[in-house]
Parts: C-alpha cells; structure tokens; sequence
C-alpha cells in the first residue's frame, strides 16, 4: 500500500472518537483495567472526551524484522503489555485517547506505524514490497522481539484487527487477549473466489481497484479526492477535511 503523506488533511476528531468509543468499550469488557490498580469510578473506565488529547509526543524508531518502525509508547516500561493496530486509511491517532488511557491503568501501550505508513520505513530498497495479510502480523511479531515483548494484549480495527486476529491464530503463546473491532477477518482464500451478488461486490470495488496499475497510478494521483470519496460513503454524516 502507497505511503500516506502526512500533510494530508484529515479529520483527527473521528479517528479518536472511534478509538477511544470502540476500543474503550471492549477493553471494558475484557475486564483489562485491573481493580488494584484503577483510579477510577466503579465503572473502570474513566469518562473521556474525544479530542482531550492530540498528540503522544516525541515517537519512537526501532529496527524490527525488515522495517524500521516508529510507534507511540506510552505507559510504565514494566507494564503488562498492549499493543495497538490501526486500520486504513488511519494511522496511529486512533488510539490518542484510548492509549494514555491504557496507561493510566498501569499498561505499556505500544502503537505502532504499519508497514506503508507514517515513519516506518523498509530498512532495504531491495526488499519485495508485500501487503499479504500474514506479512503484517510477522511485522507485529518482530516488533514484539525487539522490543522484548513475550506476551501482549492485542487491539484493533479494520486491517489492523485482521493483523491482531492473525498473530492470535498463528502464535497464541504471545496473545494475552484479543480485542477485535469491526473490519476484516481472517481472510479464507478460496472462499472468496465464489462471487457474492452484485451489492456487496460493488462494496469492495476498491480492492479490485488497488489490484490494478491504474488504481496505482489513480491512488497516486488522486489520493485526497479517493480518501475523501470512501469517507463519505463510510462514513456519511461525519465531515471531511
């Protein structure tokens, strides 16, 4: 996937809204802010406004498998570990919220960049650009063994749940728990070769778009007025910038 320029304008106030909604709740559920440790209400959880926070500050850079990774860290560096995986087209700050959040509660919360995003970056010009499903979990896992991380609590949404979901299937020793909002699952390869009728097909038009040179070309050329076009459709009362 081709980079996202981060001079592009998009509405912030959405991106933590869903984090800090979506990833706030489950956590919840899970039961994940532990009891001696909350400052809290009795909820657990802390009532927070979307947009208290708007950045994490200086990040971070690590050399990890084939990429070097800049991430968000946040928390006590002892900490039980969580990890956090955005979607597309968003990028870390869908967790500006939810993270310190986390923190407070006595986590290490690490956000990373994915592969094609922010400042991580491929550590070789020669290395095959892959965008497979399975190839952004091992990212995940050689971060973890960077970062010495044996075991983590692992957040997502859209293809960052997808991630999460897989290095949960492949590697369950290094999954504490899996919170998995909305977005892809684990893709069956030869299921999705059955056509589906011609509604939900045309939902998916982009995928067959970014499967061709002109959707490269096109995504290139026109990556505001794309980025705003499925915005809208996704997303249709919310404003775009």
């Amino acid at each position: 996937m081709t980079k996202i320029d981060a001079s592009e304008r998009i509405d912030y106030s959405r991106r933590r809204l869903f984090g800090v909604a979506a990833l706030s709740a489950a956590v919840a559920q899970l039961g994940l802010i532990r009891a001696g440790q909350a400052q809290t209400k009795s909820s657990g959880l802390p009532a927070i406004k979307p947009g208290t926070n708007s950045s994490f500050g200086p990040l971070k850079q690590l050399n990890a498998g084939l990429l070097n990774v800049g991430y968000a860290e946040v928390g006590p560096a002892d900490g039980p570990a969580v990890i956090l995986l955005h979607g597309w087209p968003y990028d870390i700050h869908s967790y500006v919220d939810v993270a310190p959040l986390l923190a407070s509660a006595g986590y290490r919360v690490v956000v990373p960049y994915m592969r094609g995003y922010g400042t991580t970056q491929f550590l070789s010009g020669e290395t095959f650009r892959n965008g497979q499903q399975s190839v952004a979990a091992l990212d995940v896992i050689a971060l973890m063994d960077a970062l010495k991380i044996q075991k983590a609590v692992f957040g997502g949404f859209d293809i960052g749940s997808r991630t999460a979901d897989i290095v949960a299937a492949l590697w369950p020793e290094r999954c504490e728990a899996l919170v998995s909002v909305s977005g892809y699952l684990i893709a069956n390869r030869e299921a999705i070769k059955q056509p589906l009728p011609p509604k939900a097909e045309l939902g998916w038009w982009y995928q067959y778009y970014f499967a061709t040179e002109n959707g490269r070309l096109g995504y290139d050329k026109y990556r505001h007025d794309f980025a705003k076009l499925i915005w809208t459709i996704v997303s249709p009362k919310m404003g775009f910038r």
